[in-house]
């Protein structure tokens, strides 16, 4: 079959046309034909070898792409996450995350979807226990997932949103999607903290879900220090590590400030939320982009292309989709 395919870790996926197809090894997978799937920060590290849940893993050739949209043998279009590869003709599946699509919703919006709503929406329900009328700052809201969180935010209720970032276009895009406050992380760390510090003691943040942690994480973490006296509870939930894997955080920061630190990602749900996320979540996002309530960019590459477009940076808030 025609696919991606790693040969050698920390290798670019190479275009073959003749990969062995995978094969159903339990009732609980079944084969499908692969139709669209996302490339994301979270394949490009697993098929690096980077990412935390590929720590000790022997390579051998493999296909990138976590997740995808496919047709069943009766030719039902359905979303579902991966047991093999996605970027290739066909791949195996696990029949407990199979999400039907509903009328109206691309491949490639399908495709693009479903990883920034778990990023999100698992972080705003689960780990944050987000209420109707809270104040929201999301950390790195110009990408695909950071736009995708502002609407989601909106959508639960959210009050007030804030969101930061470095392209200035986007971060005005963001406007239109529903955040309130805008501040860039190229301010210098002086002006930035003083901008979170104004908007937190105007509107007192009630969530940060972050995606860039590093340096940014600690200038937010700073500004929210406080005096000695009763303060805001703020809920910090880390989403990604963008810009750096650990950061400095002083004691006096969790001292001074009612501060819940969490974070959301692979390994850190359990098994009901898990059971949720695809049979409630995102199934109703799916929904909300069929009806044209969730907007969602992309743009489409085909597989023979791969090669050239595995590294390509992606700006505008668009997600990378590769077409079978």
């Amino acid at each position: 079959m025609k696919a991606a395919v790693i040969f050698q870790k920390g290798e670019m996926p190479r275009y073959s046309e003749d990969f062995p197809e995978p094969i159903a090894n339990s009732e609980d997978e079944i084969v499908i034909s692969v139709k669209a799937a996302a490339i994301k920060h979270l394949d490009k590290s697993k098929a690096s070898g980077t990412h935390y849940s590929t720590k000790g893993d022997i390579h051998k050739a493999k296909v990138p792409g976590g997740d995808g949209v496919g047709l069943l043998a009766d030719g039902t279009r359905v979303f579902a996450l991966g047991v093999s590869g996605m970027v290739a003709e066909k791949a195996t599946i696990e029949k407990n995350t199979i999400i039907q699509l509903p009328n109206g919703i691309s491949d490639d919006v399908a495709a693009a979807l479903p990883n920034a709503v778990a990023g999100s929406a698992m972080a705003f329900r689960y780990r944050e226990g987000m209420k109707g009328g809270e104040t929201v700052l999301i950390n790195g809201a110009t990408g695909f997932t950071g736009g995708i969180a502002v609407q989601i935010a909106k959508h639960y209720g959210a009050k007030k949103i804030i969101a930061t970032g470095r392209n200035e276009q986007s971060l005005q895009s963001l406007l239109q999607l529903g955040a309130d406050e805008i501040v860039s992380t190229k301010l210098d760390d002086e002006s930035f903290i003083a901008q979170i510090k104004q908007l937190h003691n105007h509107t007192p943040i009630d969530i940060i879900i972050d995606y860039l942690w590093g340096h940014t994480a600690e200038l937010i973490l700073d500004a929210l220090k406080g005096k000695g006296s009763v303060s805001h509870k703020t809920r910090f939930v880390s989403i990604g590590a963008i810009t750096g894997d650990k950061i400095q955080l002083s004691s006096e920061i969790l001292r001074s400030v009612n501060l819940q630190l969490s974070g959301s990602g692979l390994g850190s749900w359990s098994k009901e939320e898990m059971q949720k996320l695809f049979t409630q979540i995102i199934p109703e996002m799916f929904q909300l982009a069929a009806d044209g309530k969730l907007k969602v960019e992309t743009i489409t590459v085909p597989l023979k292309e791969i090669e050239k477009l595995w590294e390509m940076e992606v700006e505008g808030g668009r997600r990378l989709v590769v077409i079978m």
